[in-house]
């Protein structure tokens, strides 16, 4: 059984998950992980959900191994959290990652060993995130499992990892068809994350019939081809409903990469674009639609 959840990420996902965590299991059982000039920054300013201080423990881990290790960070700050992680690390620790995108699982799967690893997909949540001060209507929910060839056996881990996010209070569903589930949404965000971001819109700006949008679908189709390639079939009706999820947004809200750019933040374009590019090399395909946008947001990244 596991009893505590160890946090690395002070960002929206971070806030969103540790705060519902705090309120059903106490801040003795909740920890978020920092080191150095972050983890006295973290202790001196805290964060805020809705208006109201949380009560964090921010630890360097010196107080023991992790049990349920959740990675909140973005991608490009995966390396970091990842040799920040290593030493609270044991033989018990069970670990799922909330960054957006299809390769995070990999990824820490090569760094600490795929028994340890659960596939998580984080969907539904209109949270917006200034500085440490999270705002949200929504809190989505998470959606976790394992691939249906697990060689890991990690079934076991998955209804631990399961039993305590329900006494956490966190939303989740159980995934039979997890990559499948990461494939759609990781669609999405390379078309809708992207377009807003490089266009400098909000959601009403894709919603409309127009070429923003089609330019959105071009990209999400690009990235169902290249899933298609790896084994993950999402096909054009998942893509209808994924765009119906999104033309049920506020027209004013904006996605994640959106608000890492006004806030002039490195955004995940190599998580988007920069995967849908890899792959379609790998396979001998063209994505022009992501090129342009990869460059796009690029050339916007370095003139900040």
């Amino acid at each position: 059984m596991l009893h505590t959840i160890t946090i690395i990420g002070l960002g929206a996902m971070g806030i969103l998950f540790g705060d519902a965590a705090v309120k059903h299991l106490g801040p003795d059982r909740v920890r978020f992980l920092a080191d150095g000039d972050r983890l006295d920054r973290y202790r001196k300013e805290g964060a805020f959900c809705n208006g109201e201080k949380c009560d964090f423990r921010f630890s360097d881990g010196t107080d023991g191994p992790a049990e349920l290790l959740v990675f909140a960070v973005k991608s490009p700050d995966l390396a970091d959290a990842m040799a920040l992680a290593a030493p609270v690390v044991d033989e018990n620790t069970v670990m799922i990652s909330l960054l957006n995108g299809v390769t995070s699982e990999e990824i820490l799967e090569q760094t600490f060993g795929g028994d340890k690893v659960l596939y998580t997909v984080t969907q539904g949540m209109d949270a917006v995130r200034v500085g440490h001060s999270l705002t949200y209507h929504t809190p989505g929910q998470m959606f976790l499992g394992v691939p249906q060839e697990d060689y890991f056996d990690r079934g076991d881990k998955l209804d631990a990892a399961l039993d305590l996010l329900t006494r956490a209070g966190l939303p989740f569903v159980r995934e039979a068809d997890i990559l499948h589930r990461m494939w759609c949404k990781f669609m999405l965000n390379v078309g809708v994350n992207q377009v807003c971001m490089a266009y400098e819109t909000n959601y009403g700006g894709v919603q409309q019939p127009g070429e923003l949008r089609d330019l959105m679908i071009a990209a999400m189709d690009e990235a169902r081809k290249v899933g298609a390639c790896q084994g993950v079939l999402v096909t054009q009706k998942d893509r209808a409903e994924y765009l119906a999820v999104m033309d049920a947004l506020h027209p004013d809200g904006i996605p994640s990469m959106r608000q890492d750019g006004l806030a002039r933040r490195r955004t995940e374009v190599d998580l988007f674009a920069g995967a849908v590019l890899e792959l379609a090399a790998r396979y001998g395909m063209q994505a022009p639609v992501n090129r342009m946008l990869y460059e796009k947001i690029k050339a916007m990244e370095t003139s900040w």
